[in-house]
């Protein structure tokens, strides 16, 4: 009995679709180097594509003041804290937290940028991004080994802390309010009240 070989099904859509270049964090760095990407493009590298950043309303760039001098003062000589700045995970992904807290460095990372095994705590502040921050954002921090994660989510007044990084995900995952107090892991002797992050409400 001679079996019958049907015809593919071609899902035009799919056929049709473009390919994306993902780019690597040497390919991010070349156009950096060679000017394409300047001090004026508000950009991160995240799981190899380029990503324009959310511009921050005053009361998200106030979050972002608080929450670094506080952290600054708690932290002093024990940990750097980085604003706003580059920490390099694995070889497709170069964000831009809101806040790093960081190992000490003789140099000051002026050699390079953090990598993970020199991050204590990384904090993204919500305004209008908190599912980008609770997926794609803890998505690529658990895989490249983050410890710590936190968001600050300025509508609920409330933070979403993740630690034990396994896979692509935290095992454990929790939600604190402002009038909670918490530690880092990596310091636990240090209690942070979490309404000090926040922007003042009067």
């Amino acid at each position: 009995m001679q079996a019958t070989v049907s015809e593919p099904q071609i899902n035009l859509e799919q056929e049709l679709e473009p390919q994306m270049h993902l780019w690597t964090i040497a390919d991010y760095h070349q156009m950096i180097e060679a000017g394409i990407l300047g001090d004026g493009d508000r950009v991160e590298l995240l799981e190899g594509k380029i990503v324009c950043k959310t511009p921050q309303r005053p009361f998200h760039a106030s979050s972002v003041q608080r929450s670094s001098h506080l952290l600054f003062e708690l932290l002093r000589d024990q940990a750097e804290i980085r604003v706003n700045l580059p920490v390099t995970l694995g070889n497709r992904s170069e964000p831009e937290p809101h806040i790093a807290v960081v190992k000490l460095d003789a140099n000051e990372y002026s050699l390079r940028h953090p990598e993970s095994a020199d991050i204590y705590l990384l904090i993204e502040v919500a305004d209008s991004t908190i599912n980008k921050d609770r997926n794609q954002k803890s998505r690529i921090y658990a895989k490249n080994q983050v410890l710590e994660y936190w968001i600050l989510d300025l509508q609920r007044r409330q933070v979403y802390i993740f630690r034990q990084p396994e896979g692509q995900s935290y095992r454990e995952q929790f939600v604190l309010s402002s009038s909670d107090t918490v530690s880092l892991q990596a310091f636990p002797d240090i209690a942070i009240a979490l309404d000090a992050l926040f922007p003042v409400i009067h």
